[in-house]
């Protein structure tokens, strides 16, 4: 691999998870797409179109044969030796990562337990990663829909995994802490001020009768709120939150006091100014008991940015921010 190449990040899904198994035993990522065509010769994505058109004649509309050659153009033109590739665990609070390898491509003429035929090497990581410790809007870019996309958070996913020497230089420089410096402001709110402002973000999210009950003697709950998805499902949210000092971790008993004030068919949220500690993230997910979301404060900036339109007028004052959440 070159050494000036730039490391791009992909997501390759596996059917909702249902191959996510077979990809990391096999070390490849793979798609299904033109099964009875070896593309190893293929050079461009004009060549594509004659051959999904011939194997899909029952597709007549260009957007949707646009779409679907642009993600098999982008898995076997796009994604090169050297990049990083993800793909969601079946259990959806997780996500594997791994780098492609070279010589990537192969065709598998012969079908095993995944009927996918086109595949790229790839070395997994052996242990995966929490959805939750990334970025909201990097948690927003991996809902699409598509099978195979290119994914432009790379400075939030290589710093997570460890490896912020992969970050571009030119995602690095930074005219001043963007996050430290919004925490800190928020900080300056009083504990009652910061509950009453998690309420706000809770409504503005679409959560329905959004309250602040913090009171001495709550379990931990300090705000509640319901959100109905267009009458399709209704989630009760018990929420937990608290201004802690930056570069400071949330224990996984604190968690857990919270978990054992959620009641049945509720779920959890634990919303703070500081971060968790690896035992608290896995007691949040713990099979058997309520799940319970945690949101560190680049997380709960990365809300407060997407939302702050919502945000009451008098808060936003209070905060001394302007729209884009820059310090007036």
């Amino acid at each position: 691999m070159p050494e000036h190449k730039n490391i791009e990040l992909y997501c390759v899904r596996a059917e909702f998870g249902t191959y996510t198994q077979q990809f990391l035993d096999g070390g490849y990522v793979a798609i299904g797409w033109l099964p009875d065509n070896d593309l190893s010769n293929i050079k461009t994505r004009e060549e594509l179109y004659p051959l999904y058109k011939s194997a899909y004649p029952q597709d007549i509309s260009n957007v949707v044969i646009g779409q679907q050659v642009g993600q098999i153009a982008r898995f076997l033109l796009e994604i090169t030796p050297g990049d990083y590739v993800i793909t969601p665990a079946q259990n959806t609070e997780y996500i594997y990562y791994g780098i492609v390898q070279e010589d990537a491509y192969y065709y598998a003429s012969m079908p095993d337990t995944c009927p996918y035929l086109h595949r790229k090497k790839v070395k997994w990581h052996k242990v995966p990663i929490q959805r939750s410790q990334f970025s909201v809007p990097f948690q927003n870019t991996i809902r699409s829909s598509l099978t195979v996309f290119y994914i432009s958070h790379k400075k939030n996913f290589f710093t997570t995994i460890g490896k912020p020497h992969l970050v571009p230089e030119s995602d690095q420089r930074l005219e001043f802490d963007y996050y430290t410096s919004i925490l800190n402001r928020i900080l300056e709110l009083d504990d009652q001020e910061f509950e009453i402002l998690i309420t706000h973000i809770l409504n503005a999210l679409g959560f329905e009768g959004s309250e602040h009950t913090g009171k001495v003697g709550d379990g931990g709950v300090d705000v509640t709120g319901e959100l109905n998805v267009a009458n399709m499902a209704k989630i009760k949210l018990f929420v937990q939150a608290k201004r802690y000092k930056l570069g400071s971790k949330i224990s996984a008993n604190v968690v857990k006091a919270l978990r054992a004030n959620i009641p049945a068919g509720g779920q959890g949220a634990f919303i703070t100014t500081a971060g968790f500690q690896k035992k608290a993230k896995a007691i949040a997910i713990e099979a058997g008991f309520p799940r319970i979301g945690l949101i560190d404060g680049e997380q709960l900036v990365d809300i407060l940015a997407e939302y702050w339109n919502d945000i009451p007028n008098d808060f936003k004052e209070k905060l001394e921010l302007k729209t884009g959440l820059v310090p007036s």
